[in-house]
């Protein structure tokens, strides 16, 4: 079936209260509630259906037919130490989840294989904000890191990951994380790229797209050095790349 016969367009619309901005898309939401960004709301409905782990707890969320992935977001690295949660605020236009959505939005559109926007929220504290993003969550996937921790997987697969995130590049499309963990496989063995905050639409370029690739090999190898099963070698990391270029 062909995905642009299954995908409603985003539909923004936005509501400011007080020092709180809401997006979301009315096309997922029929009926909005500002607590849907909070997770306690989610909670009290018995609506999580799991967490994961990461610089904070990412939920879970079924609700009616969807399921969702709700998450804060958090700043990594030394400074994420420091300064938990909360960054600069320029606009809300300028926040991350307002990037990150509209970006989400343009992968919609162009029919690439990543997470449909749903909804966010930015908090004004000041001169500075915090942030939540509900998006679409794929249905019947796991990350790369969970299923190599399990078993090797077909050369036919690592050609589609080559493919894909050859798709993303050909659009210009960078993605500020690219690691094992924010690729998915589903069912069908179909391959997602998760995780578009920072990340971009630029003009296509090979530095970046080469900065990308090499941040995903150095996410293999160290993986590959802290997990004591992992079943990754070089030979897939080739057919990976030879698949990336000649698509």
């Amino acid at each position: 079936m062909n995905l642009s016969t299954i995908v409603k367009p985003c539909h923004e619309k936005s509501i400011q209260l007080g020092n709180i901005f809401y997006c979301y898309d009315e096309n997922s939401i029929v009926n909005f509630n500002d607590k849907m960004l909070c997770p306690d709301y989610w909670k009290n409905q018995n609506a999580i259906t799991g967490t994961a782990q990461g610089r904070g707890t990412t939920y879970f969320i079924k609700h009616l037919e969807s399921e969702w992935v709700l998450r804060h977001y958090y700043r990594g690295g030394l400074i994420g130490k420091l300064i938990k949660d909360s960054y600069i605020f320029t606009g809300f236009e300028q926040t991350r989840a307002a990037q990150e959505f509209t970006l989400l939005k343009t992968l919609t559109d162009l029919n690439l294989p990543a997470p449909k926007p749903i909804a966010y929220r930015v908090k004004k504290l000041g001169l500075t904000y915090q942030a939540d993003i509900l998006t679409e969550r794929i249905a019947d996937a796991q990350d790369l890191v969970a299923i190599l921790s399990k078993k090797s997987v077909s050369e036919e697969l690592w050609r589609k990951i080559g493919i894909c995130i050859k798709a993303f590049h050909q659009h210009g499309i960078y993605h500020h994380d690219l690691n094992v963990h924010n690729i998915l496989i589903d069912k069908d063995e179909k391959v997602w790229l998760i995780d578009f905050d920072r990340g971009e639409q630029r003009q296509p370029n090979q530095s970046w797209q080469q900065a990308n690739i090499d941040r995903l090999l150095r996410s293999f190898n160290k993986e590959k050095s802290k997990l004591p099963i992992f079943h990754w070698q070089e030979t897939n990391w080739k057919i990976l790349v030879e698949s990336y270029l000649a698509a």
